[in-house]
């Protein structure tokens, strides 16, 4: 009897201990229950390994087979579209006798945003006559990267190609040495602009920047990311951008060592060794083989929690992770994100919802790449962490990244760096033979138009038709690839002119590209 009052009492107390350490336990661990840093996933979301959503069409990818003519199809560079890069004026460029003043520019925003108000900053100076000071950049709100110009461009190349085109120095003169970033955040100041409206007309800066710069000698423009149009620019004006985008702008040396780096181990041979040889299904022929040896992919894999949340749409993470991504947005955007507004089947048919990476890998699959594809995957953090990419690793075995490819040691120096690691990550994109990004931003537009203009492969995932697709739980692997290749075939580089209001930084042709 004792015994069992004993037992009861052990069981009692027990039930108390294990009820009093869950009430305890977020306050004690509150990065269980709670979404991180806006850079990384909650541990709660990261524990909860999403299971495939789509595993009919991924049964029928892990047997796929290749043909030889998309094999070849696939791997062809891109023909000669009657386009060539066109940046020079057909007068040589000069500098105008007189400065009229200096012109600063604060930038925030990542590496791409950051590069477009470059473009913009110096463009500004060439319509004012004015001397550019080398843009200084903010540190960015959500990486926290302080990194500056010099740390990541070339700034003497910088200086040299634009020298007969924009006089730039990169500190203005002691006469304006007050002039900072602390100077105009402590107060209102008369050489700051702060109205410049977004899309600005060349106009805009001649009436509301230029008097400043004659009454004081230096004029700094804050906010300034999209602060000059697309629109009705002469054509010197907008060759100019694209020059300082294409040319002017390069990495500094040790970005492009290491990338250099990458892309020599990615280019080493693919073909497996005998004692890998149980892992990879003998689906391709000698003639198969020698299409992709020594080729390799670049996939932009944009799909952090930010991106997720954002989105509002279904990820397959059943109701914890819907509650999760919910809350983050209400942390980050107190509601007011438009797309809570539309279904998960909406939003997936207007193509409004990034793809996954299962989804971007069951795409690659149907295009035609097989399971000994080098796939170079540049992205910074996946939401959902490796449970996340286990479909696409599936997939595509030999998937690398810059951890798998590189020493600690050589990632010293861009290590927590955000603004670096895009860098490197683009640099490796521009050199691989084919690109693709599971969605659009600043990253995928970016690298379609530098590889517009280089006339290199490219694919755009169509994301409304994807997205019915990815729908039709019914649809067969035969009948998903006869779709996703009829509708890409016009998807992989060909040259699409910029229409009115379109950015040049997406469409290069025809303001920065000739007809041959």
């Amino acid at each position: 009897m004792k015994l069992q009052i004993f037992t009861q009492l052990n069981h009692s107390q027990k039930s108390a201990f294990a009820v009093v350490f869950v009430i305890l336990l977020p306050l004690f661990f509150p990065d269980l229950f709670q979404p991180l840093g806006r850079a990384s996933p909650s541990m709660f979301s990261e524990w909860i390994a999403p299971r495939p959503m789509h595993v009919s069409l991924l049964e029928g990818a892990l047997q796929r087979q290749i043909s030889v003519e998309l094999q070849t199809s696939l791997w062809s560079p891109l023909a000669f579209q009657g386009w060539k890069p066109c940046t020079e004026r057909p007068k040589p460029p000069s500098l105008p006798e007189k400065s009229r003043g200096y012109i600063q520019v604060f930038l925030d925003g990542g590496l791409n945003q950051q590069k477009m108000g470059i473009c913009d900053a110096v463009a500004v100076a060439k319509i004012l006559n004015a001397t550019l000071v080398i843009p200084h950049f903010e540190v960015n709100p959500v990486w926290q990267d302080s990194s500056s110009f010099e740390d990541i461009f070339d700034l003497d190349h910088f200086i040299d190609v634009l020298r007969n085109e924009v006089s730039i120095v990169k500190e203005p003169p002691s006469d304006y040495s007050w002039s900072t970033r602390e100077y105009y955040a402590t107060g209102i100041r008369a050489t700051r602009i702060k109205t410049a409206p977004i899309q600005a007309t060349a106009d805009w800066y001649i009436e509301n920047v230029l008097p400043v710069l004659r009454s004081y000698g230096i004029a700094a423009i804050a906010p300034f990311s999209h602060r000059l149009t697309f629109n009705n620019l002469p054509s010197d004006i907008q060759r100019l951008r694209c020059k300082v985008n294409f040319e002017a702008l390069i990495f500094v040396p040790h970005i492009k060592e290491l990338g250099d780096a990458i892309i020599h181990r990615l280019r080493r041979t693919s073909i497996v060794n005998q004692a890998e040889a149980k892992y990879f299904p003998l689906e391709e022929t000698d003639v198969l083989i020698k299409q992709q040896t020594g080729k390799f992919v670049v996939l932009h894999l944009r799909f952090d929690k930010d991106m997720a949340a954002h989105s509002a749409c279904d990820f397959g993470g059943g109701k914890a992770e819907k509650l999760a991504l919910a809350k983050y947005r209400q942390v980050l955007w107190q509601g007011r994100v438009l797309n809570s507004q539309f279904t998960d089947e909406e939003l997936r048919s207007q193509g409004r919802c990034p793809l996954t990476p299962e989804e971007i890998g069951l795409l690659l699959a149907a295009l035609g790449f097989n399971n000994r594809t080098r796939l170079y995957l540049a992205s910074h953090k996946v939401y959902g962490g490796e449970a996340r990419l286990a479909t696409l690793s599936k997939l595509f075995p030999l998937m690398e990244d810059k951890k798998s490819l590189v020493s600690t040691e050589e990632l010293a120096k861009v290590k927590g760096k955000a603004s670096l690691l895009a860098s490197v990550d683009y640099y490796v994109s521009m050199h691989s033979d084919i690109f693709i990004s599971a969605s659009p931003g600043n990253m995928h537009n970016a690298l379609v138009a530098h590889r517009a203009y280089m006339n290199l492969k490219t694919i755009r995932p169509s994301m409304g038709s994807l997205g019915h697709l990815f729908q039709n739980k019914s649809v067969s692997w035969s009948e998903f690839q006869r779709v996703v290749l009829d509708g890409h075939k016009n998807r992989q580089g060909q040259i699409r002119l910029r229409k009115e209001k379109q950015s040049i930084y997406t469409y290069p042709a025809p303001d920065c590209m000739c007809r041959a």
